[in-house]
């Protein structure tokens, strides 16, 4: 069978086929069978966050941020210090921005996480994916990992902060915006362009790090985000007259477009280490199975060892942390069954090593495709990270004690996201920011934006805690602040 007869029957089986059957969860341990009144706090806004739609074009971020400001009035925040601010012409895309006052002895540090959500067809989930559902020690539903679980925790915690009491040296900001995973209305964007003041800090605690956890549910490392790939996305068209069916043609669209794309999914772009993944795979090498450790020592000390390479690329955990990945993600064309295609297009999606831009890729894609009829054409200009700072001191230091008291002593390793966040558009703007959480999950299991997405019970408290206890530790009397 040919390549591009795999193609057209992939794609058919694709469309044709019922939905796959639903994944049976293997039990997740050491969920909390008794939960602390902080724990039922924290669980109650997680699930009401869960339980609001906040998906781009369907969904209401603004809900979402209105229920959660409501909790902050309700717990005696001034109302000056309660923000609900964004375009004015984008009414269910409103962000959330509260300042807890501290001592003022230190420049603020900014607690971020997103509320939108990447869109659930409820046909594909088992369950109502808008409904928080709790099954064999795992959370299931659209958000739970990505991002409503550091959003919750970073809500309730500043509410127990508030509650018990407790006043920080340095001001601390809660932000919650909109339209990271896409839209046009990105919150991050809107607040530095619009309204800095409410969010400029010294740094800023994101999502994109957490615990890796070992094929026996142990902790393996602890990483923190210091670094990320640059999201771009890719529209291929191809046109022509088309015609009638009974009569083919040899440039059909159709034809065209699928060679394109299976040369693509061929082609692997050059491993491309940085000052944040070339340790990161010297550290991760003392912890990892024998086979694996070997082959990041190699790459570490020679990015063009193919061999150790070809080794760490079969751990997807890994794999695109080596390089630039393309990859499709959306299809359309033709416009009757018995018609010529005149027009089709596809979405390719690359994550891009950070020291190499968008232009060059596209560059790379129009070589590797070689044909003239595949029209290439980018969504966004070039934008490429500036170096990676080094991790804030005291943010390092709290999170490798932590660890050691939480997580038995596992090393703390800075990583670069292989996914997109709103990280680069602060760091773009002054603030360092980095990817800390405490939570802990195993490799792929939470499949943050596909279906039945969830995270273990055990991993939402833990993280919690670990947060509660960091931001404590970075802030708190007593503590140094550089």
């Amino acid at each position: 069978m040919s390549q591009r007869l795999a193609l057209t029957l992939a794609l058919a089986a694709a469309v044709s086929a019922p939905a796959a059957a639903q994944p049976i969860l293997r039990p997740a341990p050491g969920a909390p069978t008794t939960l602390t009144p902080a724990q039922q706090a924290a669980r109650a806004i997680y699930q009401e966050m869960v339980e609001i739609n906040t998906a781009d074009s369907v969904g209401s971020v603004t809900k979402s941020a209105e229920a959660v400001a409501a909790r902050f009035r309700a717990a005696g925040f001034p109302a000056a210090d309660i923000h609900l601010v964004g375009p004015a012409d984008k009414p269910a895309k409103q962000n959330l921005v509260v300042r807890y006052r501290g001592k003022s002895a230190g420049k603020a540090i900014l607690l971020l996480a997103h509320l939108d959500v990447v869109q659930a067809k409820r046909s594909d989930w088992a369950n109502d994916p808008f409904v928080m559902r709790e099954e064999s020690g795992y959370f299931l539903g659209r958000g739970v990992a990505d991002d409503k679980s550091m959003a919750a925790i970073l809500t309730a915690n500043l509410l127990r902060y508030k509650q018990e009491g407790w006043i920080p040296e340095r001001d601390l900001i809660l932000a919650l915006t909109a339209d990271e995973e896409g839209g046009d209305a990105n919150g991050v964007s809107w607040l530095i362009e619009n309204r800095k003041e409410l969010i400029d800090a010294e740094y800023a605690i994101n999502e994109g790090g957490g615990g890796s956890l070992g094929p026996n549910d142990e902790p393996l490392f602890h990483s923190i985000q210091a670094a990320e790939k640059v999201y771009s996305d890719f529209t291929l068209t191809v046109r022509n007259t088309g015609g009638h069916s009974s009569v083919p043609r040899k440039d059909n669209a159709i034809y065209s477009l699928a060679a394109a794309l299976l040369k693509i999914q061929q082609h692997t772009f050059p491993v491309e280490l940085n000052d944040v993944t070339r340790p990161f795979f010297e550290q991760t090498a003392k912890v990892e199975m024998p086979s694996l450790a070997a082959a990041m020592r190699a790459i570490a000390a020679n990015p063009n060892d193919t061999a150790a390479a070809r080794i760490i690329s079969t751990d997807p955990r890994y794999a695109s942390m080596l390089r630039t990945t393309c990859v499709a993600t959306m299809l359309q064309g033709g416009h009757a069954p018995n018609a010529l295609p005149q027009f089709v297009t596809a979405n390719v999606n690359c994550r891009i090593a950070p020291t190499s831009t968008a232009s060059q890729v596209k560059a790379v894609l129009e070589r590797v495709i070689g044909d003239s009829s595949v029209k290439i054409a980018g969504d966004r200009a070039d934008r490429r990270d500036g170096p990676p700072a080094p991790i804030h001191p005291v943010l390092l230091r709290a999170t490798t004690q932590l660890t050691n008291s939480m997580f038995k002593g596992v090393p703390v390793i800075p990583t670069m996201s292989t996914g997109a966040t709103d990280g680069y558009r602060l760091r773009a703007a002054g603030i360092p920011t980095y990817g800390v959480s405490g939570i802990f999950s195993a490799a792929g299991e939470t499949n943050a934006h596909g279906r039945d997405e969830k995270l273990r019970v055990k991993a939402f408290y833990d993280g919690l805690e670990f947060l509660y206890q960091l931001v404590k530790q970075v802030s708190g009397p007593g503590r140094p602040l550089s």
